[in-house]
């Protein structure tokens, strides 16, 4: 008889009791018990969109690499080019196979100490990418530290984030940030990383702390009436903003170049799959990933069928929802690369009925931030 299989117990941020308490929507997701939603995802949504929202987002990881190689090695797993990037910078990016698929996309932090940086990876990838980080590292004199379990992370979201962290937490660095910059400071004499990051199209901030000190800041927040958010709103402005997420818009089968993200791939450097990918970027690829906006109010779900007006299926929806902020039903879809130009009529199925559209640019909505 074959030994029963059990899934992992799901784990538990430092603010899983919080949300319990505030009547959150909890849900698994990548490993982690959840807060979906708090009031309604639309309202959650708006209040990104208009003042500011609060997310829990510290199922995320944390993977530091520090030593005399640890810039030489970091720039040959990143598709992004961090030699000479300044102490305090941040880059997006991939990692990526030999054959340009992706292991999973990432921020790249500069620390302020020589040879450290710090790898903000995705929650349901960590101990995957902390076991290819490590095979890779073989050879180079770096140290790989898996430290997720001892960071907490929120992020503060929407065009009052600057006030209400400058103001409400007395972050005065807070201000000076550029986007895509940190400062790692002491706070109430805890260390905390402060950068100007996020996933929702809007200004923002990511603070990255102690669990007990994200715990404090989080009962900060939400006395000062900032609206806590969950997962369900993060999905609809990270997507609304054009921002790809890891097993939708990404994964192993699908490549930067293939999800429009060549810019973050810099081919004149070495990386692992920078071959495979400065071919896709020569030879073109099968597929594209493209934004489709439809004539109705139907809501095209991930696995929808996208057909031409023949009938024949040439793509699938990756994402898709009735925008929030834009009153539209859009969506992601992969679909093959002849019929991927602005424009080019296409259609959804959805159950049994086809609803025309036509492909336009992935960012769908476009935010007045200009910092």
């Amino acid at each position: 008889m074959s030994e029963p299989i059990f899934d992992a117990p799901l784990k538990e941020t430092c603010l899983y009791g919080r949300h319990v308490a505030l009547g959150a929507k909890m849900s698994p997701f990548a490993g982690f018990m959840m807060p979906i939603q708090y009031d309604s995802i639309t309202v959650e949504h708006i209040a990104v969109r208009e003042k500011a929202g609060l997310f829990d987002v510290s199922h995320m990881g944390e993977i530091f690499v520090s030593g005399p190689d640890a810039e030489r090695f970091v720039n040959h797993i990143f598709t992004n080019e961090i030699r000479g990037l300044a102490p305090g910078k941040i880059l997006y990016g991939m990692m990526c196979y030999e054959d340009g698929g992706v292991v999973d996309d990432l921020l790249v932090y500069k620390g302020f100490a020589p040879e450290r940086f710090l790898l903000v990876v995705n929650a349901a990838n960590i101990e995957k990418d902390e076991e290819w980080i490590r095979r890779h590292a073989s050879g180079y004199d770096c140290a790989v530290v898996n430290a997720s379990e001892k960071w907490g992370q929120l992020a503060v979201q929407g065009p009052e984030a600057e006030r209400i962290v400058s103001e409400v937490l007395g972050i005065g660095e807070a201000a000076s940030l550029g986007f895509y910059t940190f400062s790692d400071i002491r706070y109430e004499g805890v260390r905390m990383i402060v950068s100007r990051t996020g996933y929702t199209g809007e200004d923002g901030f990511e603070l990255y702390t102690s669990p007990e000190m994200t715990v404090s800041i989080w009962d900060k927040l939400i006395e000062a009436g900032v609206q806590p958010c969950g997962l369900g709103c993060r999905d609809t402005l990270r997507f609304e903003a054009g921002l790809p997420l890891y097993g939708d818009e990404l994964s192993e089968k699908i490549s930067p170049v293939v999800a429009g993200l060549s810019m973050f791939c810099k081919l004149d450097k070495e990386f692992i799959g920078r071959d495979a990918l400065a071919a896709q970027k020569a030879e073109g690829t099968v597929e594209k990933l493209v934004g489709i906006e439809i004539e109705d109010r139907a809501v095209p779900r991930a696995g929808y069928p996208v057909e031409l007006e023949d009938g024949s299926e040439v793509g699938v929806v990756t994402t898709g929802y009735h925008s929030i902020s834009l009153d539209k039903s859009i969506c992601f879809a992969l679909v093959r690369s002849e019929y991927s130009a602005l424009g080019t009529p296409l259609s959804i199925r959805i159950r049994k009925k086809v609803f025309p559209g036509k492909v336009v640019k992935k960012r769908f909505y476009q935010t007045n931030y200009k910092k």
